[in-house]
């Protein structure tokens, strides 16, 4: 098979204009039928209850994702499996949101006397305001586009682009309406990098207890070594005699001070120890210590609680390791 791929490229870019045309024009009839769903919605009890058939219903599933995790519950039900039983997953409470381009799909009209016996808000999204399923519903959003990116004008392209897009914008506005956050939405992905920076504190990563090393300020370089070799943190806390924290010493200190160490074993570390260590809070977020060690160049920190007293410690490979990085 001979490729031409001047002509690839050139129908390829003729999908992507005709299908950003179609989102284009729907911001022009953005009005009163998007802000009334957007009430619906807000005002209802229960789920969002999302359905449509073909292609239609791959972009509701997805739409029932992306609103399920910016902020408004939502699931998907197939409108088939909606006629054999799974009907009964739909409530009184629930407000059901209807997509088909045609606006006729025999599977999702076949459901339009059930959600009417229910008794539930029905919002539409279809390519036909005069349709049957624009008709029964209580919000129609149009959804039309001038033509498909199908050369053939049979694959849905450019009306189920519209589609996604207009459920996106919905979605969004839903978010903004109920003060949704980043840390909301780290909550519905406790798995994802942005949960993890968001929902992990330093509190859950810190080496603690016996993984804590410590040294006093007259204790030797050589105590302060095997304390370092055994944490295998790089750095170990040096206190007073209150036990109070005042330097900390590190792997860095010992290249730099290589030749003042003398013998290491009556040499007190106070002697080449860094005073006034910097130090975070167990309470902050993961996500601040890696902002303070890359921004002071530093592989590892001290970590005190409220009152200042040294409770942990954390190098920047628990960073990474804990997937915050």
């Amino acid at each position: 098979m001979t490729i031409d791929a001047r002509r690839l490229l050139a129908a390829a870019g003729e999908v992507l204009e005709t299908e950003a045309r179609a989102i284009r024009s729907l911001a022009g009839r953005l009005g009163d039928d998007f802000v009334s769903a957007c009430r619906m919605i807000l005002d209802g009890p229960g789920h969002v209850v999302v359905t449509g058939m073909g292609k239609s219903g791959h972009i509701a599933n997805k739409l029932a994702a992306t609103l399920a995790s910016t902020g408004t519950p939502a699931f998907f039900v197939h409108p088939a499996e909606a006629s054999h039983g799974d009907l009964g997953m739909i409530a009184e409470h629930n407000t059901v949101l209807a997509l088909s381009n045609s606006g006729e799909t025999e599977e999702v009209i076949r459901l339009l006397p059930g959600l009417k016996r229910l008794g539930v808000g029905l919002i539409a999204m279809t390519g036909n305001p005069s349709s049957t399923l624009a008709r029964h519903a209580d919000v129609h959003l149009d959804t039309s586009v001038d033509r498909e990116a199908c050369p053939l004008g049979l694959a849905p392209t450019a009306s189920t682009s519209a589609q996604l897009a207009l459920g996106d914008a919905l979605a969004i506005a839903l978010l903004d309406a109920r003060g949704f956050t980043a840390e909301d939405f780290a909550r519905s992905h406790p798995a994802g990098s942005l949960g993890r920076r968001l929902l992990l504190r330093i509190s859950d990563l810190m080496h603690t207890g016996d993984e804590l090393p410590t040294i006093h300020s007259g204790d030797s370089i050589a105590e302060a070594i095997m304390q370092m070799t055994r944490s295998r943190l790089g750095m170990c806390a040096v206190l007073d005699e209150a036990n109070e924290l005042v330097g900390i010493v590190t792997d860095g200190d010992l290249r730099r001070h290589v030749n003042d160490l003398g013998d290491i074993r009556s040499n007190p570390v106070g002697n080449i120890m860094s005073a006034d260590p910097r130090t975070i809070r167990d309470d902050e977020l993961a996500a601040a210590a890696v902002d303070l060690m890359q921004s002071h160049r530093i592989q590892g920190v001290l970590v005190t609680d409220a009152d200042g007293r040294l409770v942990g410690a954390l190098n920047f490979q628990d960073l990474l390791q804990a997937g915050v990085v």
